[in-house]
């Protein structure tokens, strides 16, 4: 059983930078918080979250989660005054990840600026559900096919820039990311024949370079 204990601002962030590293997704492991961190004000008395992450065969039953994450997200949104739908596109058994699809009208709102709105409201519910169960279960929550939409778009573009790499023979960095998406890129050139992947940066700033393998 493979073990990784990291930090990062948040625990989500801990958890995608985790994920990177192990290059799995969140249904493929059991997360310990260690410490929650906080923010502190204005960067003093800041403290940073720490996890331990063990690799996990997948499974385990999910039906209870996903009436609990559902009644979390109604009451968040309806504080809101929005009015929405929300699916499951999975069946309410079997295996983690519980995925939750908000749909409704001008929703853009919940999407936010580049997905941060819906980074956020994800994070708040994972730290509810979290609480209340006594332990951290994936949840991840898409709008209106939102999430589906990017990670296509950002699967797509990182075929294209490893074939500008292998042309150029040069290096590219693309904009910063949240951690979810640069494990993205990171997934899809991972069996590349030509090129590979590493993060850099830290925090918000936090990108992916693609560059060429050493032979």
């Amino acid at each position: 059983m493979r073990e990784l204990e990291v930090g990062g601002k948040t625990v989500d962030e801990a958890i995608q930078i985790a994920l990177e590293q192990l290059g799995v997704s969140e249904d493929r492991v059991e997360v310990i918080v260690l410490k929650k961190g906080r923010s502190g004000v204005l960067g003093v008395g800041a403290e940073e979250a720490r996890i331990r992450v063990r690799l996990l065969p997948t499974g385990g039953e999910k039906a209870d989660v996903i009436e609990m994450a559902k009644e979390v997200v109604s009451k968040l949104i309806e504080s809101m005054g929005l009015t929405v739908n929300l699916s499951v596109p999975q069946p309410a058994s079997g295996e983690l990840p519980v995925i939750l699809n908000i749909e409704g009208d001008d929703l853009g709102i919940l999407i936010g600026r580049r997905g941060q709105t819906l980074a956020s409201l994800q994070y708040i519910v994972r730290l509810i559900v979290a609480e209340k169960l006594k332990m951290w279960v994936p949840i991840n929550i898409d709008v209106a096919g939102y999430k589906k939409r990017r990670y296509e778009f950002l699967q797509n573009l990182a075929l294209r820039l490893a074939d500008q790499v292998k042309k150029s023979r040069r290096l590219i960095t693309l904009e910063p990311m949240p951690a979810d998406e640069r494990r993205v890129i990171h997934l899809t050139l991972a069996d590349h024949p030509d090129v590979t992947t590493q993060s850099m940066g830290e925090g918000e700033a936090r990108r992916v370079a693609i560059l060429l393998k050493k032979h």
